[in-house]
C-alpha cells in the first residue's frame, strides 16, 4: 500500500471546502458590505428584471415605447437635467457665498439649505403649489406676465430644483473650504482679473465636484414623486412624469407594465450617471496634466 503525497491529498480536497476556506480569508467588513448590498440593492434590482422578463420582447417594447411612456420620459429626464444644470450654477454660487463671506444669519441660512433633506416631499409639494399658485405669493406676481407655475411642467421643474439643491451645495462647499487662497492671490498678483482667476484657477479643480453634485441632484430629481405629484396636474403628454405613471399602472394592477417602465427608467438613469462619471474622470485627468 502506497501513501499519497501531500500534493495529491491537497488535490483531492472538495471544491466546496476550498471555497469555504477562501471565504474565511475574506475580511468580515467585506462580507457585511457585500451581504448588505446583495439584500438591499442587487436582489431587488434582479427581481425587477425577472418580473419584466415575463413579458414577451414584443410586448415589452410596446409598453416601453408607447406614446404616453415616451412623453413621461421626456418630462422626467429633460426636466431633471434642466433642474440639475440650474442647481449646478446657483448651488455653486450659494456654496461660494457661504464659504467666502460672513454676514448676519449665516448659520441660519446654512442650515436652511438642508431643509429639503428633512422636509417630507409631500409637504414640500403642497407648499410649492400654494406659493406658486395664481393666488400665491410668487404666482400672483408671475400671473400678469402670463407665467403659470403650479400644475404645469414648469412646476415640476421647480419641485425638482427645490429637492435637489442641497446635493450641489453640500458637495461643493467642503472643497471650497479646503482651497487655498494663496493660489488666487498669486493669480491676482500676476495681473489676472477676478473672472480670469475663477475661470482658470478656481473652476478647473472644482469642476469634477460640481459634476458630482449635479449627478446626485439629477438622480434625486428623476426619482422624485411626493412633491411633483402635488404641484403638477399629472396630465398625460403635458406634465406627467414616469414615477407617477408607474404608480398609475400599479393602481390598475398592471404590475408588468409598471415594472417595464421602471426598468426603462433605471436603465436610462444608469446610462446618464455613467456618462457623468466618465466626464468626471476625464476632468480629473485633464486637471492632473
Amino acid at each position: 500500500m502506497t501513501l499519497s503525497s501531500p500534493v495529491e491529498v491537497n488535490n483531492k480536497t472538495p471544491a466546496w471546502k476550498t471555497f469555504l476556506n477562501q471565504l474565511r480569508r475574506i475580511p468580515w467588513t467585506w462580507r457585511i458590505t457585500w451581504g448588505y448590498l446583495t439584500v438591499m440593492l442587487f436582489l431587488p434590482i434582479a427581481a425587477m428584471f425577472l418580473k419584466a422578463s415575463t413579458e414577451p420582447p414584443a410586448r415589452f417594447w410596446e409598453i416601453a415605447t408607447s406614446d404616453i411612456a415616451l412623453a413621461t420620459y421626456n418630462v422626467t429626464f429633460l426636466t431633471s437635467l434642466g433642474a440639475a444644470f440650474l442647481n449646478g450654477i446657483f448651488g455653486t454660487l450659494i456654496a461660494w457665498v457661504l464659504v467666502r463671506y460672513d454676514f448676519p444669519l449665516k448659520r441660519l441660512i446654512d442650515a436652511t439649505v438642508d431643509l429639503p433633506f428633512a422636509l417630507p416631499t409631500s409637504v414640500a409639494g403642497l407648499t410649492l403649489a400654494t406659493v406658486y399658485s395664481n393666488n400665491g405669493w410668487i404666482g400672483s406676481l408671475l400671473e400678469p406676465l402670463g407665467i403659470k407655475v403650479s400644475f404645469t411642467r414648469l412646476g415640476v421643474g421647480v419641485a425638482m430644483i427645490f429637492i435637489s439643491l442641497p446635493f450641489v451645495v453640500r458637495t461643493v462647499q467642503p472643497v471650497l473650504q479646503e482651497m487655498e487662497h494663496e493660489i488666487e492671490e498669486a493669480a491676482w498678483s500676476l495681473g489676472a482679473s477676478q473672472w480670469q482667476t475663477f475661470w482658470k484657477v478656481i473652476l478647473p479643480p472644482l469642476f469634477p465636484t460640481i459634476l458630482t453634485g449635479v449627478a446626485l441632484g439629477f438622480s434625486r430629481a428623476v426619482g422624485e414623486y411626493g412633491s411633483t405629484v402635488i404641484i403638477s396636474s399629472n396630465t398625460p403628454f403635458q406634465d406627467l412624469i414616469a414615477p407617477v405613471l408607474i404608480f398609475q399602472r400599479l393602481e390598475q394592477y398592471d404590475y408588468s407594465g409598471a415594472t417595464v417602465i421602471g426598468i426603462v427608467l433605471l436603465t436610462i438613469s444608469l446610462v446618464l450617471l455613467l456618462a457623468i462619471n466618465f466626464l468626471q474622470a476625464w476632468a480629473r485627468r485633464y486637471d492632473s496634466q
